[in-house]
Order: structure tokens, then C-alpha cells, then sequence
């Protein structure tokens, strides 16, 4: 489909999985792929909010590297004082593109930009918690437009340094099982070094799965097949838009290869109902999370929306 195809399918998603019952629906922020139109979480949060009336939408996540935590914090503020106890700001460390895009990105293109994101992440915090040292520079600027509303804050993660970041300040920590599937032990690490006098008075876990759901397991496997064709692709550095189930499996097919097959390194759920469910639960244990955040990539939004709908059905 096409971008803004795409963007009004988003929310109309949200529409229906709020209906259904979920608890969030976060938008990603990745750059200069013709697979994915989400070049600004924060653009697309106000419209889905906007269209819904009762279900968290936040970002999953902004990359923060790309921006100054001012304008982060500002911009977020509002959207909580636009939509109050609704709003989450899930920050990342990735670039969410190539080196190419996010030179591109940069305002000042003398020189790459600094590694500095636990620099950035406490500034943000400082901002969105009035808690700026008064003799700062930038003291006068916690003053945010949406006060006294505020966003929820979350670190996001596929590796072993962002659980230790989000330990260290107690921030609430969501983990890309569906990047990274090994991170339980990074969740268990994070429980155990977790600072209680931080953000958050307690650790708290999302861990995010690449889940699929259909009336059988066959179909559920055959609907994977396109979301396994772009990363398969994505892997080699081509990037393209997400292709129908009969394309996905002649590509395949033609390479030799079992178009049925989980991509390597990846972990997909893809069901029934009762294959979901069970594959949900394992990955919740094994993570002890207390919340199961779904991602799901298919070619035809029908299909999606009836993976969440047979999902709800489950819970």
C-alpha cells in the first residue's frame, strides 16, 4: 500500500484494538524505508489520540540521538496536556535507518554526531520532571507547555546496554523480543540492578513480540511469509515495501529455501488461537513481563486487524 495508506490504516487499528480492549498502541520511528511510514511518532500519537478516547498511544520509540531533548520534552508535553494520562514517550538509542539518513537528519553536518545519549536521556528527564538545578542554564526551560500533565516514560532495548541504562535511572524498560530474542536474561539483570529511588518506584517490563494470529496454524504461517521476505531482504540491505504471501513464497521458493521457515535469529509467534496464546504466555514468563506488547506485520490490514481481534479473544 501506499504511505499514507498506511498512516490512516494506523488509525484505524487503533480504533479497533481499542475497542477490543487493548492497553497501548505505540508508533516506531524509522527513516527512508519504502517499508514503513513513521518517519515521526509524535505526529502520528496526536492523530490516533485524537481518534480514540481511552487507550495509551505513545512512541515506540523516539530516537532521541537524532534531536535535542528540549524539543522532545516540549513536544511530548503537549501531547499529554492534549490528551491527559494517555500519552507515552518510549525513548531509543538506534538511529532507525542507515548512516546515510541519519547524517541527513543532522542539523549540523560538519561532523557526526556525539555519543552521548546518557547525557541526553538525563536532560529529558531533568525537563519532564522539574528538576533542573537551579543555577543551569537551561533551568528556566522545565517551564513546559503542557505542565502540570506529563508523559509516561519508557527505555526501549534489544541489548544488554539499554537494560542497564533504564536500570540505573529507574525508568520503566520495554525489550524487541521481536529483534532481539534472547534478551530475558537483560530483563532479569535489569529487575535485579534497578534503581527504587529513581523514575519509577518499581521495575516494570513490556516485552514486545513479533506475533501473527489466524483461524490455523497454516494460515497464520503463510501470512508470516511476508514479514520474513523483508527481513530476510532487509538483512541484505534492500529495502522494500511488505509483499503479498504469493510473492513472499515464490521469492523463497526460488532461493530454495522453506518459506515456512522462522528467519534466522528472529522469533515470530504465528498460530491458531490456541498456538498464539500458548506461545504468548511462554514469552511473558520467560521475561516476566507485565505486559506482552504485539507486533504484527502482514501484507493485507484486513488480516491484521483480524490477528489482533482473535488475539483479544484469547486473553
Amino acid at each position: 500500500m501506499s504511505g499514507a495508506e498506511a498512516l490512516h490504516n494506523s488509525i484505524d487499528l487503533a480504533r479497533h484494538t481499542e475497542v477490543l480492549g487493548y492497553g497501548r498502541y505505540w508508533v516506531a520511528e524509522h527513516h527512508g524505508t519504502p517499508m514503513l511510514a513513521c518517519a515521526a511518532p509524535e505526529v502520528l500519537i496526536g492523530a490516533i489520540a485524537g481518534a480514540t478516547s481511552k487507550i495509551r498511544v505513545g512512541s515506540g520509540g523516539v530516537m532521541l540521538p537524532h534531536y535535542s531533548p528540549l524539543k522532545v520534552a516540549e513536544a511530548f508535553s503537549m501531547l499529554a496536556a492534549l490528551y491527559p494520562q494517555r500519552v507515552d514517550l518510549g525513548l531509543g538509542r538506534a538511529a532507525g535507518t542507515d548512516s546515510t539518513t541519519t547524517f541527513a537528519l543532522q542539523r549540523d553536518r560538519r561532523q557526526p554526531g556525539p555519543d552521548d545519549f546518557p547525557q541526553q536521556l538525563a536532560e529529558l528527564m531533568a525537563y519532564l520532571e522539574d528538576r533542573m538545578p537551579p543555577e543551569h542554564p537551561f533551568a528556566r526551560l522545565s517551564l513546559l507547555p503542557g505542565r502540570p500533565e506529563t508523559p509516561e516514560l519508557w527505555l526501549l532495548g534489544s541489548s544488554p546496554q539499554s537494560g542497564i541504562w533504564a536500570a540505573e535511572v529507574g525508568l520503566p524498560y520495554a525489550f524487541a523480543d521481536f529483534i532481539t530474542p534472547t534478551g530475558a536474561a537483560i530483563a532479569a539483570q535489569y529487575r535485579r540492578d534497578f534503581t527504587r529511588d529513581g523514575y519509577s518506584p518499581e521495575p516494570r517490563v513490556i516485552v514486545a513480540a513479533s506475533v501473527i494470529c489466524a483461524e490455523t496454524d497454516e494460515e497464520a504461517e503463510i501470512l508470516a511469509t511476508s514479514a520474513r521476505m523483508v527481513f530476510t531482504l532487509l538483512r541484505e540491505g534492500d529495502l522494500r515495501p511488505v509483499p503479498s504471501p504469493e510473492d513472499a513464497i515464490a521469492f523463497f521458493r526460488k532461493r530454495g529455501v522453506d518459506p515456512l521457515a522462522s528467519p534466522q535469529g528472529r522469533r515470530v509467534i504465528a498460530g491458531s488461537p490456541a498456538t498464539v496464546r500458548a506461545g504468548i504466555q511462554a514469552v511473558a514468563a520467560e521475561y516476566q513481563a507485565e505486559e506482552v506488547m504485539i507486533v504484527t506485520i502482514t501484507h493485507d490490514h484486513a488480516a491484521r486487524k483480524k490477528s489482533y481481534e482473535l488475539i483479544a479473544r484469547i486473553r
